[in-house]
C-alpha cells in the first residue's frame, strides 16, 4: 500500500508536504475536517500526482483533494480541458504513425458537436446547464467549445487551478520499490519551458502515488491495406481532420463505423464529390449499391479489401472506387510512453492487467488509471472511479488482495475472450453494463447511484441517434424526461 509516512502526514498539517502553501492548506483542512473514521481512527494521507487536467484529471483531483490527500496535477498544456481543447494544428505527419512526428494532443474537428445530451456528461454532482455569456453555447448537444468551458467552469469554482501546475510535461514516471519501509513510491520526471519557452527545466520528485489520466484519443490506430505503400493518393487519420474544405471535389474512403466517421463523412459529402465508408458491421438492411445522405453522394461497403498503384480501392463485397484520400476514423491506442512499470503494466489496445479498469493489482493502489471505458458516458463514469481510487489510498475503502484480484481479472479476460470479442474492446461497456459498473463503483465507497432519468435518457438518445443521424441533435423524442433531467439538475445546482 503505497502512503506517506506518519512524520509526511504531521508536515502535511503544518504545510509542508512537498506542495505550495494553498495546496497544503487545502490538504490539511480536508484531512482535519474529513480523514477520521466514526471510531476516530485517523486515515492516511498520500501525495499523489495526477497526470492530465482533463475530465478525468480534474474530477480525480477534486475527490483526493475531499479525501484529504496532497495532490498536484500535471498539465503540459497551458489550461484545462484536455481533448476538449480545440487546436487548429495538426500532427507534422497526418497518418500519425511517426514517432518522431510533432504531436498535437486534442482530436476535436471545427464543427464537432457532443454526441449524448448535456445533462447526461455532467459530472455526479456539477451539473452541465446552460449559462449565459457571449460565447457560451445553450444547445442540448452543445459544440466542443461549451464542453472545455464547463470544464473551466468546474476547475475554477471547485478551486482546482492552484493544484495545477501547467506547461509541466510528465517525461517519466518511474517505480521505485526499494523505500526502507518497503512501500512502492513513484518518481516522476517533467520538463517545464520558462522565460517565453527558450529554457527548459527538468525537474525530479517522489510520491506515494500516480493517477494517469491523460486520455486516450492521441495515438491513432490505422487499418492495414494490401497495397497501400503503392497507392498514389493521401492518407490520413482523424486526429488530424479538422474541417472539409481541402476535400472539395475529392473522392474520400472513409475507415469504420464509429461517432467520427459519421460525423465527418457527412460533413465531407457537403464538399466532396464522393464519400465512401468503409466498414466492418454493418445492419443487415444495409444496401451497399445505394447512395445515402441528404446529397446522395455517401456509399456504404464492406471493409477494404486492398489498395492499387492507380488509385483504385477495392472493397471485400466486390465494389471499387478511384480515391484521392482514405481517411481512417479507426481509433486509438492506449500510450503511455512515460510509464515505466518494469513490465507490470502494458499499454496498446488495452490497459493491464486492470482490476476493473482501475488498478493493476501488483501496484495497487499506489498506480491507477482513470477513464479507460470507452463507449460510455465518461464525466460520471470517471467521477466515480476517482472517488474510490481516493478512498482506498486514504484507507477507508479496502481493496481485495492481490491475488483475489488477479483472478478476477483473468476471469474478465476469459469471460470476454469466450464472448468471441476483439481484445482492443476490453475497455468497451456499451448497453447496460456500464450502468451496472457505475453502480459498482458507487457501492464500493458507499455512494449513491446514478439517477434513473440517465438510464433512459441514455438508451432514448441511442436510438433517436441511430433512426436519425442527420437530425438527432436538434430534434429529440423525450421532451418530458428533458424537463425531469433539467428539474433535477437546477436542483442539484442550487443546493451545491
Amino acid at each position: 500500500m503505497a502512503t506517506l509516512s506518519a512524520k509526511c502526514m504531521k508536515e502535511n498539517q503544518m504545510g509542508n508536504c512537498g506542495a505550495d502553501d494553498r495546496v497544503a492548506a487545502a490538504a490539511a483542512a480536508a484531512a482535519a475536517d474529513g480523514n477520521d473514521d466514526d471510531d476516530g481512527v485517523y486515515k492516511r494521507c498520500c501525495k499523489v500526482g495526477v497526470i492530465g487536467a482533463g475530465a478525468g484529471g480534474l474530477v480525480t483531483a477534486r475527490e483526493l483533494i475531499r479525501e484529504g490527500h496532497s495532490v498536484v496535477v500535471f498539465e503540459k498544456s497551458t489550461t484545462v480541458g484536455g481533448v476538449w481543447v480545440y487546436e487548429p494544428e495538426v500532427d507534422s505527419e497526418l497518418l500519425g504513425v511517426k514517432s518522431d512526428r510533432k504531436r498535437v494532443h486534442s482530436s476535436m474537428y471545427a464543427s464537432l458537436r457532443t454526441n449524448l445530451p448535456r445533462e447526461l456528461m455532467s459530472y455526479v454532482d456539477y451539473p452541465f446547464l446552460p449559462r449565459n455569456g457571449r460565447r457560451r453555447d445553450g444547445r442540448r448537444y452543445p459544440g466542443h467549445q461549451e464542453v472545455a468551458f464547463y470544464l473551466q467552469d468546474f476547475a475554477q469554482e471547485c478551486e482546482l487551478l492552484d493544484f495545477i501546475r501547467f506547461g509541466v510535461s510528465v517525461e517519466h514516471v518511474e517505480l521505485e520499490m526499494d523505500r526502507p519501509d518497503g512501500e512502492i513510491s513513484w518518481k516522476v520526471t517533467t520538463r517545464r519551458r520558462v522565460v517565453d519557452g527558450f529554457e527548459e527545466v527538468v525537474e525530479e520528485e517522489v510520491f506515494d502515488a500516480v493517477v494517469v489520466c491523460s486520455g486516450h484519443f492521441s495515438e491513432p490506430r490505422i487499418a492495414d491495406i494490401p497495397g497501400i505503400d503503392t497507392w498514389p493518393g493521401k492518407e490520413m487519420h482523424s486526429h488530424n481532420y479538422r474541417d472539409p474544405q481541402s476535400f472539395t471535389d475529392k473522392s474520400v474512403v472513409v475507415i469504420g463505423t464509429g461517432a467520427s466517421s459519421d460525423d465527418i463523412s457527412r460533413e465531407l459529402a457537403e464538399v466532396a464529390k464522393e464519400v465512401h465508408v468503409s466498414g466492418r458491421s454493418w445492419k443487415s438492411s444495409v444496401e451497399f449499391a445505394k447512395p445515402v445522405g441528404r446529397h446522395q453522394n455517401i456509399w456504404l461497403h464492406s471493409m477494404v479489401k486492398c489498395a492499387h498503384e492507380d488509385g483504385t480501392v477495392e472493397f471485400e463485397e466486390g465494389s471499387s472506387t478511384v480515391a484521392d484520400v482514405i481517411l481512417h476514423c479507426t481509433g486509438y491506442y492506449y500510450y503511455y510512453p512515460f510509464l515505466d512499470t518494469k513490465g507490470l503494466v502494458t499499454a496498446d489496445n488495452k490497459v493491464g492487467p486492470l482490476y476493473e479498469h482501475v488498478f493493476p493489482p501488483t501496484l495497487a493502489p499506489s498506480l491507477s488509471f482513470v477513464g479507460l471505458p470507452q463507449k460510455v458516458i465518461p464525466f460520471p463514469l470517471s467521477q466515480l472511479q476517482a472517488r474510490w481510487i481516493a478512498k482506498v489510498l486514504s484507507g477507508k475503502v479496502q481493496l481485495p488482495s492481490q491475488s483475489e484480484m488477479m483472478k478476477s481479472v483473468q476471469a474478465f479476460y476469459a469471460q470476454f475472450e469466450a464472448s468471441g470479442s476483439s481484445m482492443h474492446h476490453l475497455h468497451y461497456l456499451q448497453g447496460d453494463s456500464q450502468f451496472q459498473y457505475d453502480d459498482w463503483l458507487a457501492d464500493q465507497t458507499g455512494s449513491e447511484h446514478l439517477e434513473t432519468w440517465r438510464l433512459k435518457m441514455y438508451a432514448i438518445a441511442g436510438q433517436n441517434r441511430s433512426d436519425n443521424p442527420e437530425t438527432y441533435r436538434d430534434i429529440w423524442p423525450d421532451d418530458d424526461l428533458h424537463e425531469e433531467a433539467l428539474s433535477s439538475l437546477r436542483k442539484l445546482d442550487t443546493n451545491r
